[in-house]
């Protein structure tokens, strides 16, 4: 087998998610890291044409690209044996997994980051009302299990393990605030729990790292509405 290679950004935790998965299945690979500040690269455009965004797994080759999709690839090709299962066997918890993964990329971490630029007070207000009641979904699915693949984690767990690393970033570079320990108890000791784990903590750029990257993409983006003619 190939070496296993990954067209990466370590700002990125739908990155890390990738890297987190083939950490926990013990596989090697290789991190092609992608500077976005100087424009995409001829290897990102041609490994992913579509959507032309990171990551992207590269297999012998064979381009695999959305984070989601790359956790299930990797799943259904290292399973069996000595190898860490990330979705569970049963049908409709996998199909329960599917979903709350697709739900916490669509209203968590999106919700969050509209919240997160937005300017204008109403609009903030609104984002941040929306996207709380989002993570209250989130709540009620931890709600009794460490963690959400159940004793160990899963599938679920590496898709939503930017909450405890990214979402006190977006709050402090957004002036809001969307979760605590009062309101979301259950998330706040899974977050704890997941967090301290060493695979996990050891792929995480530190947070002064991201808090500056986010503020200057914030910085950037309020810069170009401004000159919008």
């Amino acid at each position: 087998m190939g070496k296993l290679k990954i067209i990466f950004s370590p700002m990125s935790l739908f990155c890390t998610r990738v890297e987190w998965a083939l950490k926990l299945k013990g596989l090697e690979y290789e991190l092609i890291v992608e500077d976005l500040r100087k424009g995409k690269s001829e290897l990102l455009l041609k490994s992913n044409p579509v959507h032309k965004k990171i990551p992207v797994l590269l297999d012998d080759g064979v381009a695999i690209a959305e984070s989601k999709v790359i956790l299930e690839y990797i799943d259904e090709k290292w399973k069996g044996g000595d190898y860490y299962s990330l979705l569970p066997q049963d049908p409709y918890e996998r199909a329960q997994a599917r979903f709350w993964a697709q739900f916490a990329d669509d209203k968590c971490v999106f919700g969050a980051g509209e919240a997160c630029r937005a300017d204008d007070g109403l609009e903030k207000e609104k984002a941040v009302e929306t996207t709380i009641e989002s993570f209250a979904y989130l709540e009620k699915q931890i709600e009794g299990k460490k963690f959400f693949g159940g004793e160990k984690i899963g599938y679920l767990d590496l898709v939503a393990g930017w909450i405890p690393f990214v979402l006190g970033v977006l709050e402090e570079a957004g002036g809001m605030k969307i979760y605590d320990a009062e309101r979301f108890p259950s998330l706040h000791e899974w977050a704890q729990n997941f967090s301290e784990i060493p695979l996990i903590k050891e792929c995480v750029p530190p947070r002064d790292m991201l808090l500056h990257n986010m503020t200057a993409r914030l910085s950037n983006l309020r810069s170009l509405a401004a000159n919008k003619p």
